[in-house]
């Protein structure tokens, strides 16, 4: 017998286990027990943005899955079973847990990031209201900046006031990508559990021009040596793709103080300025998959947006 529960503090070691052995297996991991992939199962459990589930077969541990709020945006995943319980219907199960904890929230626009190759995957989506649209890929490049000296700050160095005025003005200007758009939780997560930190680029003074999520460390979701940019974003309108350049310069410039070479970053082709930017500057793809959106409509990923996220 299956059932769905709450994912508990006791089942993280076996639950990031199966995340590994389904991913690994998946992908063709020719060494499974040292086949690396992000410790998602203890990034993800245990804070205020995201509800973690449980799927459970004759009282063992089965699968996991993970829904993330954003706001008004919201995504699901990962989402592993198994590999000996594979086609056995859990992932379904799963999957319905992740959709009505979106229909709770009253969450306008979900999505999820899965294999565009795989038509068992984008299939099993599509029958939730999933529909496949553009390709992301996960691209890096040495984190080297330009050169120029963005005038930008760190979440983690303002007093406590200043952190929170901070969040605020992040709610401001994602508002100008998608209305309800609110990536606070997530900057309140980094800084909770020491996973990286969030660079702030201003505009002057005191206005907001851009900020950037990222996470570096054993214990983040970035991966040996990396500065990942979970979520990266600037003020849409004139002048966007200088202010992009300067909050990469900005991400470098942390990477470089955290000791990573690299930067690691998501971005929808959508998203057509910003990827090109990317490639103009030396990143080049790791891995590709495709964003699934219900409803089927862009959200904020669309063309003339200088945004870098990562739905995995």
């Amino acid at each position: 017998m299956v059932i769905v529960r709450a994912l508990a503090d006791r089942d993280l070691p076996e639950a990031q286990r199966i995340i590994r052995l389904a991913f690994g297996t998946f992908l063709g991991a020719p060494d499974l027990e040292r086949f690396w992939f992000p410790p998602y199962a203890y990034t993800r459990f245990g804070v205020e943005h995201i509800a973690a589930f449980a799927a459970e077969q004759d009282g063992e541990l089965a699968g996991s899955n993970f829904a993330t709020n954003w706001g008004s945006v919201g995504f699901f995943g990962p989402l592993s079973i198994h590999p000996a319980l594979w086609d056995s219907g859990i992932g379904q199960r799963l999957a319905a847990a992740a959709c009505e904890t979106f229909e709770g929230w009253n969450t306008r626009h979900v999505g999820l990031f899965t294999f565009a190759q795989s038509a068992k995957h984008v299939g099993l989506y599509g029958k939730f209201g999933f529909h496949p649209r553009f390709l992301t890929t996960i691209m890096a490049a040495p984190a080297q900046p330009s050169g120029a000296r963005p005038n930008w700050s760190r979440h983690s160095e303002l007093p406590e006031s200043q952190r929170a005025e901070a969040e605020a003005a992040t709610r401001e200007l994602t508002e100008t990508l998608y209305d309800g758009l609110d990536l606070r939780s997530e900057i309140r997560a980094v800084f909770a559990r020491g996973l990286g930190d969030t660079a702030l680029l201003w505009d002057g003074d005191s206005r907001l021009a851009g900020f950037a999520i990222c996470h570096w460390g054993e214990a983040s979701e970035a991966g040996d040596d990396c500065c990942f940019v979970k979520f990266a974003a600037v003020r849409p309108g004139p002048g966007a793709e200088g202010l992009f350049s300067a909050l990469l310069d900005a991400c470098a410039a942390l990477a470089g103080a955290a000791g990573m070479a690299t930067m690691v970053a998501g971005v929808n082709l959508a998203r057509e300025e910003a990827y090109r930017h990317l490639v103009g500057r030396g990143f080049r793809t790791q891995i590709q998959g495709v964003t699934m959106h219900r409803p089927n409509e862009p959200g904020y990923s669309r063309p003339g947006l200088f945004v870098l996220d990562d739905w995995r």
